[in-house]
């Protein structure tokens, strides 16, 4: 997996944290990358950007550009999760974190806004990774 997938999750991620949204607001040509019976469970956003878990994968959508012509879609399936860490906000640590290890070492990290439920999340992903 190339590095500039992962940095860019990282970069925009750390710009502006995910908060969570309702299934509806998913951007519709998702839609369009869902295999036959794939459902989404959980679905977040900064400004312009999602992160998007179905029963079956992250869909990281990064919308680039000035006029968000530009979108790439990152599709990182729970088969290849060696690992995952969750870190809960603190006190003065006002974001939370949620990294994948990949198997071949590459490392995904999103920041999630302090009132995200990361245990939700934390069940969500050990459900189908482990």
């Amino acid at each position: 997996m190339p590095d500039s997938l992962n940095s860019g999750i990282r970069q925009d991620a750390n710009l502006m944290n995910l908060q969570a949204i309702k299934l509806e607001e998913i951007r519709p040509e998702v839609n369009d990358l869902l295999l036959d019976g794939e459902k989404y469970v959980a679905a977040f956003k900064t400004i312009r950007d999602q992160a998007v878990f179905t029963d079956k994968r992250l869909i990281a959508i990064n919308v680039q550009g000035i006029t968000g012509k530009k979108v790439a879609y990152m599709s990182y399936p729970y088969s290849k999760v060696e690992s995952f860490a969750v870190e809960t906000a603190g006190m003065l640590d006002i974001d939370s974190e949620l990294t994948l290890k990949m198997i071949g070492g590459a490392a995904i990290q999103l920041d999630f806004k302090a009132n995200v439920d990361m245990k939700m999340l934390s069940h969500l992903i050990a459900s189908y990774v482990l």
